[in-house]
């Protein structure tokens, strides 16, 4: 069997008295896109730190490609949520994709020549070389995204960590960028984490959801996990949930589950 991309054993993180999940044991294997959904501070963005390597669990163990979690690991790619740069900020778009292959690194840049050919090759890969040497600050939130995306695949990573990476963009490029994603999922291997409080943008490419909610949680299927009597059951509360040509509409969640607690990163 090969090694999972990312597991978890064991797995417990709590701030305080307030547990966000415990006994977590979850393997996500090479290839596979896996969705992470739930209302804000049931823990989405603090799974994503504990496999950046910058929270620590409370209990159990957290691995990446069979090795414990490790900040800055390179086999570790992150696309994190679109963040508009100022105007006026002196970086051309070739440059925000190159600190994906030697941001890392101090000194003289060596294999200039190799260096522009892969950085080339990973604009063109996200659709971005029209606007290669344009300034990021003047650019489109989608096409910022998209610079993000090429930077995150630099290191043809393992992993690719996503968090919340639609957020604030249209429909169009919603589309292009969870394509991109799943392009690197299927053709190269990697396995998608991919946080998101919206499941129908990428409902046609996820293989598994973990569902968070109130401490407690669910792994499965879209179709095992998305249902009436499995939300309903996590927040204690009827929940609707309805599948209609392909879309998946959940109707009558508590409002009082968006408003979970202090947790750190949740709105970081």
């Amino acid at each position: 069997m090969s090694t999972p991309a990312a597991s978890l054993e064991g797995a417990s993180l709590s701030f305080g008295r307030r547990v966000l999940w415990q006994d977590l044991d979850l393997q996500i294997n090479p290839g596979e896109f896996f969705a992470v959904l739930g209302p804000n501070g049931s823990g989405k963005t603090s799974l994503m730190r504990v496999l950046l390597g910058l929270q620590p669990l409370t209990s159990g163990i957290a691995r990446v490609n069979g090795r414990p979690v490790a900040r800055g690991s390179r086999d570790i790619g992150y696309i994190p949520q679109q963040k508009s740069f100022a105007n006026h900020t002196p970086l051309r778009a070739r440059d925000l994709v190159g600190l994906g292959l030697d941001g890392h690194r101090w000194g003289v840049r060596l294999g200039r020549r190799g260096f522009r050919r892969r950085v080339d090759e990973l604009l063109e890969q996200v659709g971005a070389s029209s606007y290669a040497d344009a300034p990021v600050g003047r650019l489109s939130g989608g096409e910022q995204q998209r610079l993000r995306a090429a930077q995150a695949l630099a290191s043809d990573p393992k992993v690719l960590l996503c968090d919340e990476p639609l957020l604030s963009l249209d429909l169009h490029h919603q589309q292009a960028i969870s394509s991109l994603i799943n392009r690197q999922c299927h053709v190269n291997g990697s396995a998608v984490v991919f946080v998101t409080h919206e499941i129908n943008p990428i409902i046609e490419y996820v293989d598994r959801v973990l569902y968070l909610a109130g401490g407690q949680f669910r792994v499965g299927t879209p179709e095992e996990v998305m249902t009436t009597e499995v939300l309903s059951s996590m927040y204690d509360s009827h929940v609707e949930v309805i599948h209609n040509e392909g879309r998946i509409v959940v109707v009558g969640l508590p409002d009082a589950t968006h408003h979970y607690g202090d947790e750190q990163d949740e709105e970081a």
